[in-house]
Order: structure tokens, then C-alpha cells, then sequence
């Protein structure tokens, strides 16, 4: 009994150490349901909520849409008469987009082909002129030859016929005073009684005839020196037909002069015209490149002055993401690099894209631009042209984007904007 005293004590603690657990058992309970519900939390945050860790061949950045739109300007001022498209219209390259006011130009072409006529007429007249003085330079140089060649030829024949004279009066005189020894010697004879009376008469009279044929030979010399005179004066005439002959080639230079003049005032006023016709051309504003109108900044009946815009034209089939990557990211990037773009319309879906553009020079981080990390102190723009999306990709929204700078993408990557 002694024993069983002794071991009643010792039966004791087991008893209350089963009432400890019983306590203890509601007290670590809910700690364990915290644990479990704990646990639970991290897996379905890492389930369905986590971002996974970007890979480190792939570079991220974001940013919006942007594309490069060109304002619409007419090269001279003037009233519009006309717009034909509106915000939202597509127009096509060389579509009329809008037409200024023509009168002003089209009274500038009126007025050049006018002076092109009077030009052109000028010029007529004076190659008609031309062709006039040229015939009678022609007539006037063979009157000059003619006319020394018959001078030529009539002093010769003045100088034959005075030779003639001169000689036929010698052989007259020399009768004239045979006759008269005749007539002196016919005479002393008759006073003689050696010859008649009529004898003596008939030498008297032969000598008289003598005489006076001498003087009609006299008379001829003369009238062929007056000849000869009047034929040397005519080797003046030759010079004199020159001095006309270089009056004719004179006009003629003057009005190769006055063609020249006229030819220059054709080309003026072609030049002119052409002008008035290009302002005429340039009254009509095409578009340059297909695209989208963006704005249209003016309308019908205003005066715009040279360069205002009247819209703004936009080709959404060259858009693309302008962001920022840090400055420790950018050695990573080349251009030509494949790129996706996630819309937050629809994240899910990719949209090739690849590297365009990465600019010069790094900027402070832009204050409407944000990163998954720490804002950084510098980065470098990028541009990432689109291979697609085009016609919802639009200016203004906003875009991520990411780079594969090396390798592949990974297996079963839908991006890091949509994880």
C-alpha cells in the first residue's frame, strides 16, 4: 500500500498535463489558420497577381503613340475658296485638300502671255526686216560689182577713143599743112604763069577744107577727153554704192540687235508666264503623302498668309512607341532589334514592333513617364516602329514596350505588361 501511496503522486502529473493540451489545443489554432490562410494569399498573389521577373535579355520601357504629322501650308497667301476634307477623312497622295483664290494669278497670266505676243511679234518684224535689207545688201553688193566693173571698161574705152582722136587730128593737121604748101606753092606758080588760075583756086580751097577738118578733129579730142573725164568720175561711184552697201549692213546689225532684244523679252515673258502658271498650281493644295487629317485649322473665305497651316495630316501607317530607357539599359539597344507593343486596350496581345530610332543624347527622366523601378536621374529616348496594329495604334495613347536585346524570346512569354 506503501507503494501504491507512493505511486498515486507519481499518476498525478500525466492528468494535468492532458488538461494543458486540452488549453493549448484552442490557443495555436488560430495561428494556424492564419499561417494556412497566409500561405494562401502568397499563392494566389503569385498565382494570378505577381509580375515574374523580366528576363534579362529584354529591356522594357514605356510611353505612348506618337507619329510624325506635317502641317498643311499653302506657299502663297490668298482666300480660301474651299476645303475638302474634314478631321478623320484619308486622303491619298496628290488628293486636293484645299483651293485659294485664283483671279490675282490668273490676271498675272493674262498679262504674261500678252507680253509673250508683243515679244514674239517684235521679234517677227524684225526677222522679216532682216530678210528685206538682206536682199537689198545682195542688190546693192552687185550694183558695186557692176558698176566698178563698167567703169572700169568705160575709161578704157574713153581712153581708146581719145587716143583715136588725138591721132586722127595729127593725121589732119599734117594734111592741113601739106595743103597749105600746096596752096603757097600753086600760087607763086600761077603769078609765075607755070600752072591756071583754077589750079592755084583748087589748092587754096583743099586748104581751107584742111583747115577746118583740122578743127572738127580738135573738137573731137576734145569731146574724148570730156569722155575720159566723165568715165574716170564713174570709178567714184563704186566707193559711193559701198558707202550704201555698208548703210544696208549697218540696218541689218540693228535689227539682228532688236531680235536679240526681242528674243530676250520671249524668254522674260515665258519665264513670267510659267511663273503665274506654277502660283496658279501652287493656289491648289494636295496632299503630299497619304494620311489622315489630324486638324483642319481654317475655313472657307479666310485670308491665310504663306505657310499658316490649314490642316494637319498624319500617315497612321507610321506610328510608333516614344519612351524613355534608363541610361544604365541603353548600350543594350541597337537599331533594327525586335520589339512588342502592349496597348492598355488590350494587353494580351502583342504587337511587333522593333527599334527605330534611339536618340543621341540622354535627358532627365520626363515627369509623365514611369518606370516598374526607382525613377533614375537620366535616360535616352527611344522610338519603336510599328509592324502592325495600324488604324487602333493612334497618336496619344498610352503604350509599353519591350526590346529583345539577345537571343529569343523566351518560351511561352506573353510580356512582362500583361503577366
Amino acid at each position: 500500500m506503501a507503494d501504491e501511496a507512493a505511486q498515486a503522486p507519481a499518476q498525478a502529473p500525466p492528468a494535468e498535463s492532458g488538461r494543458a493540451r486540452a488549453h493549448a489545443r484552442p490557443k495555436f489554432l488560430p495561428i494556424i489558420v492564419l499561417l494556412v490562410l497566409a500561405g494562401a494569399g502568397v499563392w494566389v498573389w503569385r498565382t494570378f497577381f505577381s509580375v515574374p521577373p523580366v528576363p534579362d535579355n529584354i529591356v522594357t520601357l514605356s510611353g505612348r503613340i506618337e507619329g510624325d504629322d506635317s502641317a498643311i501650308a499653302p506657299k502663297v497667301a490668298g482666300r480660301i475658296v474651299d476645303i475638302t476634307v474634314r478631321e478623320g477623312d484619308t486622303v491619298k497622295t496628290g488628293d486636293v485638300i484645299a483651293t485659294l483664290d485664283d483671279s490675282q494669278i490668273l490676271a498675272q497670266e493674262d498679262q504674261a502671255r500678252a507680253a509673250l505676243l508683243v515679244a514674239q511679234a517684235q521679234a517677227q518684224a524684225a526677222r522679216d526686216q532682216i530678210a528685206v535689207l538682206q536682199q537689198q545688201l545682195q542688190q546693192n553688193q552687185l550694183q558695186t560689182s557692176q558698176a566698178a566693173t563698167d567703169a572700169e571698161g568705160r575709161v578704157r574705152q574713153a581712153q581708146a577713143d581719145l587716143a583715136a582722136a588725138e591721132a586722127s587730128l595729127a593725121q589732119q593737121k599734117a594734111a592741113y599743112e601739106n595743103a597749105v604748101f600746096n596752096s603757097n606753092a600753086y600760087t607763086a606758080l600761077a603769078r609765075q604763069g607755070a600752072v591756071s588760075e583754077q589750079q592755084r583756086v583748087q589748092a587754096v580751097t583743099a586748104t581751107d577744107q584742111q583747115a577746118a577738118a583740122v578743127a572738127a578733129a580738135e573738137r573731137q579730142v576734145e569731146a574724148a577727153r570730156g569722155a575720159l573725164v566723165t568715165a574716170q568720175a564713174n570709178l567714184a561711184n563704186p566707193p559711193i554704192r559701198s558707202a550704201a552697201t555698208a548703210q544696208v549692213e549697218k540696218q541689218i546689225m540693228q535689227q539682228q540687235a532688236m531680235i536679240a532684244s526681242a528674243t530676250a523679252q520671249v524668254a522674260q515673258a515665258r519665264a513670267q508666264l510659267a511663273e503665274a502658271e506654277a502660283n496658279r498650281q501652287d493656289l491648289i493644295i494636295r496632299a503630299p503623302f497619304a494620311g489622315t487629317v489630324i486638324t483642319r485649322a481654317a475655313e472657307p473665305g479666310e485670308v491665310v498668309p504663306a505657310g499658316t497651316a490649314i490642316v494637319t495630316l498624319l500617315n497612321l501607317d507610321q506610328v510608333y512607341l516614344r519612351g524613355f530607357i534608363p541610361e544604365g539599359q541603353i548600350g543594350k539597344v541597337k537599331i533594327g532589334q525586335a520589339a512588342h507593343i502592349y496597348l492598355d486596350s488590350n494587353p494580351g496581345h502583342p504587337i511587333d514592333a522593333y527599334v527605330l530610332r534611339i536618340d543621341p543624347a540622354a535627358t532627365f527622366t520626363p515627369e509623365n513617364t514611369y518606370f516598374r523601378e526607382d525613377r533614375v536621374k537620366q535616360v535616352v529616348g527611344v522610338k519603336l516602329g510599328l509592324r502592325g496594329g495600324f488604324g487602333y495604334a493612334k497618336p496619344g495613347i498610352p503604350a509599353d514596350g519591350e526590346i529583345l536585346v539577345a537571343g529569343d524570346w523566351p518560351p511561352g512569354w506573353k510580356g512582362w505588361h500583361s503577366q
